[in-house]
């Protein structure tokens, strides 16, 4: 198949052309971002292939059709960028990539935790200055703090292991607990009893109407004083800007995002050299209690290489008429 493979770095072409050796897929890289100005440039493509900040709307998916698209293969594992009605109305057969490696966004989410507890942040740039004085860099145990966890699916399984390495009580929320998860001791809750009760918060569930900010004002109303919360899921479980009044006060005393609600315009880009215009945004990066990573969590070589494989996978099925296993059921929309 020929293919335009939007929002392309030098790591989707090292690796996805590997992937492709033997596969025979003609494999067509373009930088720019799919949306509705760019989607013409996927004219005379077999499919096209877009990551999680591409807009698959309902006027680009029109535009996309009109020039013959009617496969899209996704290099992410969440599809709300996608308008799923219309795709289904238009025909399209869409792929996404279900599972890579949880290891990665839980170990990155542990990270984030780590810093902000430790301070390092702040610490390593003291000591770059020649400030090694310990003040203002106090932290705290993790042994037998209490750490909530929204969503226990593969990555919130293994960050559940990983706490309780730590020695760690952990309560969670999902509407199926997971066998592993209670195996290891974990404590299933009502969202309002793990917000009173956790010292960290962290997110790792899809987001839905259900879902979409999760983290708002009353919510945080329900937690204790100084809470860590940690999101590498979706921008969008997060109201930033309660998020914000909560630093202000002191509610929330450590931040951690690998995901902003408004990232598309901000998120794997290098803005150094310009203003950034998004005022919530900026408002953020003042606080120094918080980390903010840029959509990084999935970005170790293992999990690279795992979308990448599954990605040509789902291309093979797309030009041969099979199933990959890993299409979005469009039927039931």
């Amino acid at each position: 198949m020929k293919v335009a493979v939007f929002s392309s770095h030098s790591h989707d072409e090292v690796y996805l052309s590997a992937a492709n050796e033997g596969a025979g897929h003609e494999l067509v890289f373009i930088e720019a971002r799919l949306g509705l100005s760019t989607a013409k440039l996927a004219e005379g493509f077999d499919a096209i292939c877009a990551f999680v900040n591409d807009n698959l709307d309902a006027g680009v998916l029109e535009a996309l059709h009109a020039v013959g698209i009617g496969h899209v293969a996704l290099r992410s594992a969440g599809f709300n960028h996608v308008d799923l009605e219309t795709a289904a109305r238009l025909g399209f057969v869409i792929a996404r990539v279900p599972a890579y490696s949880p290891h990665a966004v839980a170990e990155h989410s542990v990270a984030m935790m780590l810093a902000l507890n430790r301070q390092i942040h702040k610490s390593y740039n003291r000591v770059r200055d020649g400030n090694l004085a310990l003040d203002g860099l106090l932290g705290f145990d993790l042994f037998e703090r209490t750490v909530g966890i929204i969503g226990t699916g593969k990555i919130g399984e293994r960050v559940a292991s990983i706490m309780s390495g730590f020695g760690c009580r952990i309560l969670a929320h999902d509407p199926h607990p997971n066998p592993v998860c209670v195996d290891l001791g974990v404590e299933y809750l009502d969202l309002p009893s793990l917000f009173a009760g956790s010292d960290i918060v962290t997110l790792h569930t899809p987001l839905t109407p259900a879902t979409h900010h999760l983290i708002n004002s009353e919510s945080i109303a329900l937690m204790k004083k100084g809470v860590m919360i940690i999101n590498t899921s979706r921008g969008a479980l997060v109201d930033t800007v309660a998020v914000i009044d909560a630093l202000k006060s002191g509610k929330i005393g450590y931040l951690g995002l690998d995901v902003y609600e408004e990232e598309a315009d901000l998120f794997f880009e290098d803005l150094s050299d310009r203003i950034i215009t998004d005022d919530v945004f900026s408002r953020l990066l003042t606080f120094p209690n918080v980390i903010i990573t840029g959509h990084q969590g999935f970005f170790t070589r293992e999990a690279i290489t795992a979308i990448a494989e599954t990605t040509i996978e789902n291309l093979r099925a797309f030009e041969s008429g099979e199933l990959s296993g890993n299409e979005i059921d469009l039927g039931q929309r």
